[in-house]
């Protein structure tokens, strides 16, 4: 891809994004993410229904009447996206990729963060950890990030969510709020999903394309797998090669959802030929 075309098309994706994160998601991202905890603001004068266990008894005696601390939340966040860039992140069979659908997520996500003030860091995971975007402030940051999700190329095809969950318990040491974007077609991580969601607000958002699920009727055809470079031939004429592809399929989306309901994470599943917004509003309005 032309630098031309990735500012173009970088340029689209923060037009689109910003506009739903400041109209759609800046009340709902507010109030479903806290901040780290309260502040001290100031003193004012006790007032009737004040709470008298916050009354500041030094000013109290000073001024010889009643005056209580008044506290805030501390609004600003650490907020770190975990991006699966495996080899399935290639394959849709609409009008985009699920790479290029994540990457859209990933900045709606990052442009509602950035106008509450908070940080925003990525982390590339295939099955490797493939790189990390250390979390800052700013427009130029959020435009390094998109500019990234375009044109990455991994170095790994597979998919280790654990992996990435791992590296995120060890590397951010402070309560963050994470969200996890893949497809999940992978093993299984519900022991690392376990540790990270203890130390971090973590959440995940489950992409997938309707062909992941159902084969359409074409006849022969070779399929690869785009993690391992397998090749094999497909008789999809074939009812009951259908259903049992639909069977596996199912099967592995039940299995990704026993994972996240026994670590007690959120989860919203998004198809890639549908809008993204009301699975995260959802989401948000869930919490």
């Amino acid at each position: 891809m032309e630098t031309s075309d990735i500012l173009k098309k970088v340029r689209k994706i923060e037009i689109k994004t910003r506009g739903l994160s400041n109209h759609l998601f800046a009340g709902e991202y507010h109030s479903a993410f806290k901040g780290r905890g309260m502040s001290f603001s100031e003193v004012r004068e006790y007032q009737y229904g004040d709470d008298v266990r916050n009354i500041d008894w030094n000013v109290t005696a000073r001024y010889n009447r009643p005056y209580i601390k008044v506290f805030e939340e501390e609004r600003e966040l650490t907020v770190i996206i975990l991006v699966d860039v495996s080899g399935s992140l290639d394959f849709g069979s609409t009008d985009m990729s699920k790479r290029d659908f994540i990457t859209e997520i990933a900045a709606c996500l990052s442009f509602s963060a950035i106008s509450n003030n908070d940080k925003i860091g990525v982390i590339f995971f295939s099955d490797i950890i493939e790189k990390f975007i250390p979390p800052k402030k700013g427009r130029s940051h959020i435009l390094r990030i998109i500019r990234e999700l375009l044109t990455f190329t991994p170095k790994g095809k597979g998919t280790d969510p654990a992996l990435a969950l791992e590296y995120l318990t060890r590397v951010i040491k402070k309560r963050s709020t994470a969200f996890l974007i893949s497809d999940f077609i992978c093993g299984d991580f519900s022991s690392a999903l376990r540790i990270a969601s203890h130390k971090h607000d973590l959440m995940a958002l489950n992409v997938y394309d309707p062909r992941d699920f159902e084969l359409p009727d074409v006849g022969l055809i070779n399929l690869q797998d785009a993690e391992t470079g397998q090749m094999c031939l497909v008789d999809t004429s074939s009812q009951e090669v259908r259903n049992e592809y639909y069977r596996i399929a199912q099967k592995r989306k039940a299995q990704t959802e026993e994972i996240f309901s026994r670590s007690g994470v959120d989860c919203a599943v998004i198809a890639d030929n549908e809008d993204y917004v009301k699975p995260l509003i959802k989401l948000f309005k869930s919490r």
